[in-house]
C-alpha cells in the first residue's frame, strides 16, 4: 500500500503547488453563488420556495467536487503523454494501487475543494439549518468525489490523448450537472426531464446533501447513498479493469 500513499502525496502536492489552479478553481462557484443566488433569489423567494442561497449552496458545493474531481481522473492522459505514467505501471506493483492511488488523490483534492466552497458559501450567506447532520454532508462529499474521480480515470483510460476532451465536457460533465437540481427544484418536472433526472448519478448527490444541511431533499438520505454507494463500487471495478488494459 506504499505505492497508494506515494500517490495520494503527489496529488495533493501538485494541488497544494498549483495556486492558480487552487484561485481559478474558486471562481466559478463564487460566480454562480453571487449571479444566480442574488439574481434569481427574489424570484425563487416569490415563488414561495423561500431563501435561494440555501438551496442553490450544496449544488454549487458539488458543482466544485465534481469539476475537480473529473480534472483530477483525467490528469492520467497528462501522466500518459509526459511518461509519468510509463514510469510508474514498469514499478514491481500492481496496476491495481497505482489506479487506488490516483484515484484517492484526486478524490481528496475534490473534498478539500468543496470544504473550501462550503466555507465560501458561509460567507456569501449560507446556512446550515442543523450543525449535527454535518458528517452525514461530510459523507456526501466524500461518495461524490470518489465517483466522479473514478468516472475520470474510466475516461482517461479510454482515451490517448486531450483531443476529445471538449466533448466529454460538453455532452457529458456539464449535462450532469445541469441536470442534476442544482440550480432548479427537481420536484413538478416534465415527464421526459424527471426521467433524465433520475438516471444523473449527481443529482442523488446534491439531494442528500441539500437534505443533511437544509432539510430539503426528494428522496431519503438512504436512497440517496445507496444510490451513490453503488454506483461509485461500479465505477471503481470498471475503472480498475479498463486502467489494467492501457497500453503503455
Amino acid at each position: 500500500m506504499k505505492v497508494v500513499y506515494i500517490l495520494w502525496l503527489r496529488q495533493l502536492k501538485k494541488y497544494v503547488r498549483s495556486r492558480s489552479r487552487i484561485i481559478g478553481s474558486l471562481g466559478q462557484p463564487v460566480l454562480f453563488l453571487i449571479a444566480f443566488g442574488f439574481g434569481f433569489g427574489p424570484v425563487f423567494q416569490r415563488a414561495g420556495q423561500g431563501n435561494y442561497i440555501n438551496f442553490l449552496a450544496p449544488g454549487i458545493i458539488l458543482m466544485s467536487v465534481l469539476f475537480t474531481a473529473i480534472f483530477s481522473g483525467i490528469d492520467l492522459i497528462w501522466d500518459r503523454q509526459f511518461g509519468f505514467l510509463k514510469e510508474t505501471m514498469v514499478a514491481p506493483v500492481s496496476r491495481f494501487e497505482i489506479m487506488l492511488g490516483k484515484t484517492a488523490g484526486g478524490a481528496t483534492v475534490a473534498m478539500i475543494q468543496g470544504i473550501v466552497v462550503f466555507l465560501l458559501t458561509l460567507i456569501i450567506g449560507f446556512r446550515p439549518h442543523n450543525i449535527a447532520m454535518l458528517p452525514t454532508a461530510f459523507l456526501f462529499l466524500v461518495l461524490v468525489a470518489l465517483l466522479f474521480t473514478s468516472l475520470g480515470t474510466v475516461i482517461a483510460s479510454t482515451l490517448e490523448d486531450m483531443q476529445g476532451f471538449q466533448l466529454i465536457m460538453n455532452f457529458l460533465v456539464m449535462p450532469i450537472f445541469f441536470l442534476s437540481g442544482a440550480l432548479f427544484p427537481l420536484n413538478g418536472l416534465p415527464s421526459a426531464l424527471a426521467l433524465v433526472t433520475r438516471i444523473d448519478p449527481l443529482a442523488y448527490g446534491i439531494d442528500g446533501l441539500r437534505g443533511a444541511l437544509i432539510g430539503q431533499n426528494i428522496f431519503s438520505l438512504t436512497t440517496d447513498l445507496s444510490i451513490l454507494l453503488v454506483i461509485t463500487l461500479v465505477l471503481l471495478l470498471l475503472g480498475s479493469y479498463l486502467f489494467e488494459r492501457i497500453q503503455i
